[in-house]
């Protein structure tokens, strides 16, 4: 069972042209939940809710009046494939977008691509920017969760666990601090203008 503030987090929602022609979303429309990119990541942390939230501000300011057209935008990283934690948020990236690099579905009739749409070592001035295929306009983010709050004995607990010296309690302890740290930059932070910041 997932934490209850997941619940609580809004819902991304674009739309697919290829999944309404195929019939895999009633008019096209796809809805993503951070409980889902949780699922994809395999776990929740400070960069899966920062990704997130970055997809939710950078659709929104890329498409102001209408859905974003899954399988037609493109996604440009600034850092290296295998670097850091450049891979967790293109393959977030990535499912919500559905831009893939050369792995990606090669469209039907010369229509629906998602191949090329993944670019890593970008030049832009940011973390990640999303492109919109049709217009070319771009919005380029950064994500800076270090202002957001953490309980002092985590990396204390972390070590702890990590070299089989913590117990039940320091577990929970843990967990529960983490998942608080998390829960607050999608919650209380997430409007905050130093958290995501759009380029």
């Amino acid at each position: 069972m997932t934490p209850i503030f997941f619940k609580s987090i809004p819902k991304l929602s674009l739309y697919d042209p290829l999944a309404e022609m195929l019939g895999a979303a009633h008019d096209g429309v796809i809805k993503y939940s951070y409980a889902e990119c949780v699922k994809l990541a395999g776990h929740s942390c400070p960069t899966v809710a920062g990704t997130y939230l970055m997809l939710l501000k950078g659709l929104k300011l890329l498409y102001p009046d209408a859905l974003p057209r899954r399988g037609e935008i493109r996604v440009l990283m600034s850092g290296t494939l295998g670097d850091g934690v450049v891979g967790v948020m293109a393959n977030i990236a990535s499912f919500v977008t559905g831009a893939t690099d050369i792995s990606g579905f090669h469209g039907l009739g010369g229509k629906f691509d998602r191949r090329n749409l993944l670019r890593f070592e970008a030049d832009i001035d940011g973390d990640l920017a999303l492109e919109r295929v049709d217009t070319g306009e771009r919005v380029t983010l950064s994500y800076n969760p270090r202002i957001v709050p953490a309980d002092p004995k985590m990396g204390e607990w972390l070590e702890l666990i990590l070299t089989d010296k913590g117990n039940f309690e320091i577990e929970r302890l843990f967990q529960t601090a983490w998942q608080d740290r998390v829960k607050l930059i999608l919650t209380d932070y997430a409007n905050h203008p130093g958290v995501v910041i759009p380029t």
